[in-house]
């Protein structure tokens, strides 16, 4: 129940652990570092999986499988790629009782084994693009872990595609990064910000990564996916050429892009509250939980709310009937706001001979009285719509609210504890480690969108807020999770 659960104020981290496990999200495993996703956990997972793969295939995608287990002598061919994540690798060294010939890595990531098929798939021009995800688990042995933020395995899908020139390349980047924008800003209610990462930052063997950074309810940011440009760098390292329309052997030209049930976590932390959790109603598995007062004729309320049910379910909106006597409607009203469901139906025998229910709505409590009659179920898609509106808007303003340019080193230091601080930078990688060491603070994304570089004057020359030296733009910074 929601008294269970420590109030953001108090402690905003514990408060995230113990609305995961009040609500029955995850759990953890016996296997350290690792996490038990729950039912009402993997639902919202089945959802975000179910409408960013038809946005895949929408844009020509198709999903495939590839091994979970990838040979060390394909890591230690992109040399860049392996340094990046040497200190994460699980490593496999026994198998059928006997010591392996040769390492197995358990997959951190799949660029690897992915291109070794890529090398036997492609021939020619006619054979491009590839454009290829996967659904999966990876692997990568973190040393402080969190449920759905930050575990040792964890569910993702991993896109892996391949072109003939740089330029379909980076549009295959571009349009991924902002198919990821559609589905957090449409879908998670979730403002984010699109742009590139530094160098220091970018993905281990990219040429370049872009990502859409979140602000959570704590000022935080959180990068939600990324979008990585490899150039050729995958393709060399296998030997994957192909002949071209004028007969010359050229390099093929790569990507991969993804997100993972980390969203899960960015999506209780940008709506959530003390009560539990919040979800927009896109993703909420049951919509609408209708609670039958059972007072004077009982079988009578129990008929009328499952005649509603299935009204409701008949024009598309998911709708369940808790008719069970044990507990008490208040302590029902309690469960399902701790459970997120997006609007509560009460409904009681007065109800009933009035012609009239009241319904709750999660995201602000407030009641309204509806008609029992045709008119509920388009009443009821209006409060649906509106609550997800409502938590998008919410979302922003609190963002914008929590947006401050900084000038100053003083100025920055202070504003950087409490949300996004947009400021100039020289450029270099040694003043961003600077920043980095002294405020724990981090570059978390160069804007690319030209109406946000022009709100906040991104592109003015300056100064840069640490070293003073002269700066071509600003940039977010942010402490990150």
């Amino acid at each position: 129940m929601a008294d269970k659960i420590t109030s953001r104020a108090q402690d905003y981290s514990q408060w995230y652990i113990d609305l995961v496990r009040s609500a029955k999200l995850a759990d953890y495993s016996d296997v350290r570092g690792c996490m038990v996703i729950r039912p009402n956990g993997y639902a919202i997972w089945e959802k975000m999986q179910a409408a960013l793969d038809g946005m895949f295939k929408a844009t020509g995608h198709v999903n495939a499988y590839f091994p979970l287990f990838i040979p060390e002598s394909f890591i230690a061919r992109e040399a860049e790629h392996i340094e990046g994540f040497a200190p994460e690798c699980a490593v496999v060294t026994h198998g059928g009782g006997e010591e392996l010939t040769e390492k197995l890595y358990v997959r951190p990531t799949s660029e690897t084994i992915i291109w070794s098929s890529y090398k036997k798939w492609i021939q020619s021009y006619r054979d491009l693009p590839i454009l290829i995800n996967q659904w999966a688990n990876v692997v990568r042995w973190e040393m402080r872990t969190r449920l759905f933020l930050r575990t040792t395995e964890f569910l993702w899908q991993e896109g892996h595609t391949a072109h003939a020139t740089p330029e379909e390349a980076q549009e295959e980047v571009i349009r991924m990064i902002n198919v990821y924008r559609t589905f957090a800003e449409e879908y998670m209610a979730m403002p984010v910000i699109v742009g590139r990462k530094t160098d220091s930052e970018k993905f281990a063997g990219a040429d370049a990564t872009y990502c859409i950074e979140a602000m959570m309810q704590d000022g935080k940011a959180l990068q939600a996916g990324t979008s990585h440009n490899l150039g050729q760098n995958f393709a060399k390292a296998f030997d994957c050429q192909f002949q071209t329309r004028e007969s010359v052997l050229e390099y093929v030209w790569a990507t991969s892009w993804g997100v993972s049930t980390r969203l899960i976590g960015a999506l209780i932390m940008a709506h959530s509250d003390d009560k539990g959790l919040v979800l927009p109603p896109k993703l909420a598995t049951r919509q609408v939980v209708i609670i039958p007062i059972l007072k004077g004729d009982k079988e009578k309320v129990v008929a009328h709310a499952r005649f509603i049910s299935r009204a409701l379910n008949q024009q598309g909106i998911p709708t369940f009937v808790d008719d069970s006597e044990q507990n008490s409607p208040g302590w029902k009203f309690a469960e399902y706001e701790l459970q997120g469901i997006p609007v509560r139906i009460e409904l009681g025998p007065r109800d009933i001979e009035n012609g009239k229910c009241i319904a709750a709505r999660r995201d602000t409590f407030e009641k309204s009285e509806l008609l029992l009659d045709e008119t509920l179920p388009k009443a009821i898609v209006g409060i649906l719509n509106d609550i997800q509106k409502n938590l998008y808007d919410r979302a922003l303003q609190f963002r914008t609210e929590s947006t401050v340019q900084a000038s100053t080193w003083e100025e920055f230091k202070t504003a950087v504890e409490n949300g996004f601080v947009i400021a100039h930078w020289d450029g270099t990688a040694e003043t961003e480690a600077k920043i980095k060491e002294e405020t724990k603070a981090t570059i978390r994304v160069i804007p690319t969108d030209e109406e946000y570089r022009a709100r906040y004057g991104m592109d003015e020359p300056g100064n840069c807020v640490c070293s003073g030296n002269p700066s071509t733009q600003k940039v977010v910074f942010a402490k990150a999770y």
